[in-house]
This record gives C-alpha cells, structure tokens and sequence, in this order.
C-alpha cells in the first residue's frame, strides 16, 4: 500500500471531519459565550467521553445506528432553543423590555451550571462527533482506519486550539448582541438539522447553513424594527385635562 494512499486518506478524513468539528465549536462557543462556558464546557466533556465509551464498546456496529432520527429530534430541540433566545433578543433590541445588567449576569451565568446550554453542547458535540466516527469508517475502510483516525484527530487538534483563540474576544462583546447572534444560528442549525433528518437535499450541503444563518439574521433584525414601530405607536398619548 504506497504513502500516496495513505496521504489520501488521511487528508480526505482530515477536511471531512473539520466541517464536523467546526460545526459542533461553532454551537459550543456561542453557547459558553452567552449561557456559561462551565456548563458549556461539561457538556461538550461528556459528549466526547461518551462517544469514546460508545466507539470503544461498539466500534463499527455504530454504523447502523439512524442518523436521520437523531439528526431530526436535535434539529427541533435546537430550533426551539434557537428561536426562544432570538424572541428575547429582538425584544431586547427593540427597546419592549430592558437590557440587564450583562457584566454581572455573565459572571453569575459562568459560574454556574445551567442545564440548557449542558444539554445544547453535549448534543451537539454527540451529533457531530457521531458523523465523524462514520467518516473515519468510511475513508478508513480496507485496513486504513489508523490514518483515517490520524486525519480527524488533527482536524479535532486544530479546531480546539482555534476554540481556545476565540473564546477571550467573543466574551468582550455584549451580551444581548451575542444572544441575537445565538438565537439566528441556533435556528439555523435547527433547520439544517431537521432537513437533514428528513433527507431533504440542501442546496450546497453544508454550505446552506451560511444561507439559513444569513435569512434569520435578516428576518430577526426586520422584527426589531417592525416591533420598535409597534412599541412607537402603541406608547400613551398623555392628554392634558382642564379642570
């Protein structure tokens, strides 16, 4: 079997399993940034441990676990996260009720664990991950399951570090505007998610996910300002009464 081959397979497990990676950071650190990195944090920990536990106690048997099903039922849970966050958001945004005190609630938010972004990463990194692992057996077939591993643990390597990079500058930025930013993405996962599970043929593959993204982020910023109009007219009209 020549290095050629080899190199091949690695470099194909190496940029497939980025993509995956980079979705599961993307999820990850907008959730530690606006909820708490602690609960974020435990929670892509224990979809790692517990996607090395199911790789080491089934290994290729995980091929006949439906993706589909999976991918439909955390689509729904993301989309509903997704949409909840960006509704309190444009509120927000919109001036219908207060920003809070956002240097003290991110403090407390770090410092404790919230079961909502635990339970976010720790399906995200298991969704992504679980694509992964599949990835590895598919290049990997016919003996070369060693370089198809060698390729995603680099890829995983690399995006961590990127991660790490990121996690200082996107906590400077304020907390409604990262929300906002949250809950279209979120929402767009959500989406891209649930067609996934549904099969349908997304347009581009992974690429959608940049339209979808793009389409909340333009459909909740015309919410803000539909709702800053509606809040505008609806405010009272103090009339001067004479005696």
């Amino acid at each position: 079997m020549s290095w050629a081959h080899v190199g091949t397979v690695i470099l194909a497990a190496f940029l497939a399993s980025l993509v995956e990676f980079v979705e599961a950071l993307t999820i990850v650190l907008a959730v530690g940034t606006t909820r708490g990195w602690r609960s974020a944090l435990i929670g892509a920990g224990a979809g790692a441990l517990f996607l090395t536990v199911l790789t080491l106690a089934v290994g290729p048997a995980l091929q006949r676990i439906p993706l589909a099903s999976l991918q439909l039922v955390v689509g729904v849970l993301l989309l509903l996260f997704g949409m909840r966050w960006l509704r309190k958001a444009i509120l927000r945004a919109s001036g219908v009720i207060g920003l809070r005190d956002e240097a003290a609630i991110y403090a407390k938010e770090t410092a404790r664990v919230d079961r909502v972004p635990l339970v976010t990463s720790f399906k995200a990194v298991t969704l992504e991950g679980l694509e992964v692992i599949f990835i590895v057996m598919a290049t990997g077939a016919r003996g070369l399951l060693v370089p198809a591993a060698v390729g995603a643990a680099l890829a995983g390597s690399l995006v961590v570090l990127a991660g790490v990079s990121l996690r200082r500058p996107l906590a400077r930025v304020p907390e409604n505007t990262l929300k906002f930013a949250v809950g279209a993405l979120l929402s767009a996962f959500g989406v891209f998610w649930v067609g996934e599970g549904l099969r349908y043929p997304w347009p581009g593959e992974d690429l959608a996910l940049l339209g979808l993204i793009a389409g909340f982020t333009v459909i909740a910023l015309l919410a803000v300002a539909a709702v800053r109009r509606s809040a505008a007219h609806a405010s009272p009209v103090h009339v001067r009464r004479h005696p």
